[in-house]
C-alpha cells in the first residue's frame, strides 16, 4: 500500500447526481477518479441518483470528493448529510455551498459588502414582473436562474420580447430569477485553491458569452492563462476574488468568475463552490499555469479533508 492509500483511507467519488448538470458531472468525477486511482488513492465512484448516501457508511468509505455539479451537490445539501455521517469531504461547508449556489443572495451580498458587481433585478416567478421597465433601465441584460450553474437556462436579452421569452425559459429551472445588466468586455475566472488564488484565465467565444456550448462542447473557444492583464489589474482582480470567496463563506476550493468592462472596471459574477474537472476545465488550467498536474491538483484537493 502506497503512503497517500494510507493516509487518506477509503475514498469515494461522488459524480453525477439529479441536476441539470449530471453529464458534466459525470465527466468531471470519472476524471477525478482516475486520478485518485493513479496517486495511489483507493478509491471509488459513488453516482447519488442510484444509490443511498448511507451506503458510503457501510462500504467503509473515510472521506468524499465531491464532484457534484449544481443542486443537491454543490447547494449545501449533500454537504449537510455528509456532516450528519461525520464524513469529511471536499470543497466548502453546507453555508458556503448554499450560498455560493444562490446566485440572488451572492449579489445581495456582494453589493452590501461595497464589492464591485453589474446592477440587476430579481424576478419572481410568483410576483410577476415588468419587462418593459426593466428593459427600459438596463437596455440589454442576461437572465440567470438563480439556482442553476453550467450556464443552464440563461440568455441575454435586447428587448422587452427577448427578456420574456428568456424568463419563461429560465423558470422552467427556477422560481427567481436574476436579470443582470449586460457588461460588454473581457470575461474572465479566478481559482482559488486553499487560501492562493492561482493565475487569472481569460476566456474568448464567438458565442456571445461563455455559453454551455463554449464551456463543453465548442472548439471555437480560447482560452488565455496567464490573461493578458497589467500586474496591477491581475493583483486587483485575484484579490476581489479572494474577497467573494470569502464572503460566501466558500472553503477549501473554487472559482470566482467576473468581467471587465470597455472601461476596465472588473464585476463579479458568481462564485462556484464545485467547478468543472473536465479534460477542458478551468481550474486544472490555472493549476496547470502554477506549475501543478492534474493529478497533484486532484490529491491536493482531498489532502484538505485530513
Amino acid at each position: 500500500m502506497t503512503q497517500v492509500n494510507a493516509q487518506f483511507g477509503k475514498v469515494a467519488v461522488l459524480l453525477g447526481g439529479n441536476s441539470a448538470e449530471r453529464e458534466v458531472s459525470l465527466r468531471s468525477g470519472q476524471a477525478v477518479l482516475n486520478a485518485l486511482q493513479n496517486a495511489g488513492v483507493d478509491a471509488i465512484a459513488f453516482d447519488p441518483q442510484n444509490r443511498s448516501l448511507w451506503e458510503l457508511k457501510e462500504l467503509n468509505i473515510e472521506r468524499v470528493f465531491i464532484a457534484l455539479h449544481g443542486r443537491g451537490g454543490e447547494d449545501g445539501t449533500v454537504q449537510g448529510a455528509l456532516e450528519f455521517m461525520n464524513l469529511p469531504y471536499t470543497g466548502s461547508n453546507v453555508l458556503g455551498s448554499a450560498l455560493a449556489m444562490d446566485k440572488v443572495r451572492c449579489k445581495h451580498l456582494f453589493k452590501s459588502a461595497g464589492l464591485s458587481t453589474a446592477p440587476y433585478a430579481v424576478v419572481d416567478a410568483k410576483k410577476g414582473f415588468d419587462a418593459k421597465a426593466i428593459m427600459d433601465e438596463f437596455k440589454k441584460v442576461m437572465v440567470k436562474p438563480s439556482h442553476e450553474g453550467s450556464s443552464i437556462g440563461m440568455a441575454q436579452a435586447s428587448t422587452a420580447q427577448e427578456l420574456e421569452e428568456a424568463l419563461a425559459n429560465a423558470f422552467k429551472f427556477d422560481n427567481q430569477v436574476l436579470v443582470e445588466q449586460w457588461i460588454t468586455g473581457r470575461e474572465f475566472t479566478v481559482t482559488v485553491l486553499g487560501d492562493e488564488v492561482q493565475p487569472v484565465i481569460e476566456m474568448t467565444t464567438p458565442n456571445g458569452f461563455y455559453d454551455y456550448q463554449a464551456k463543453y462542447q465548442s472548439n471555437t473557444t480560447q482560452y488565455h492563462c496567464p490573461a493578458d492583464l497589467s500586474a496591477q489589474d491581475t493583483q486587483h482582480l485575484q484579490a476581489m476574488s479572494l474577497d467573494a470567496f470569502d464572503l460566501v463563506g466558500a472553503s477549501g476550493w473554487g472559482r470566482v468568475d467576473a468581467m471587465q468592462d470597455e472601461q476596465g472596471n472588473f464585476y463579479l459574477l458568481e462564485v462556484n463552490t464545485v467547478p468543472g474537472m473536465t479534460e477542458k476545465s478551468l481550474v486544472p488550467m490555472a493549476a496547470k499555469a502554477n506549475g501543478a498536474t492534474f493529478e497533484q491538483l486532484v490529491v491536493r484537493i482531498l489532502e484538505q479533508t485530513l
